[in-house]
């Protein structure tokens, strides 16, 4: 099978998303486990039987979502040193 530049492309910034959803995730796990909750309450990227399928556009939102979250929390929660 030939893959073109696009497909490539896609590919690419999938596996990008990917890896910054799981890093933040794993960011907030490690860092910030009062925020764990939340995680499960967010719109998740599962498909569903009206869109079933995972697009860029939903990865993006799930992404910006959690950094969104974690950012705000930064904010109003600042960490201290101890």
């Amino acid at each position: 099978m030939k893959y073109t530049d696009k497909h490539v492309d896609y590919e690419s910034i999938e596996k990008d998303l990917n890896t910054k959803i799981l890093k933040i995730t794993m960011t907030i796990k490690d860092d910030y486990p009062e925020l764990s909750p939340y995680l499960e309450e967010m719109p998740m990227t599962v498909p569903s039987e009206n869109d079933p399928e995972i697009t860029l556009d939903h990865l993006k939102s799930y992404y910006e979502s959690l950094n969104s979250l974690l950012k705000r929390y930064r904010v109003d929660f600042p960490k201290t040193e101890e």
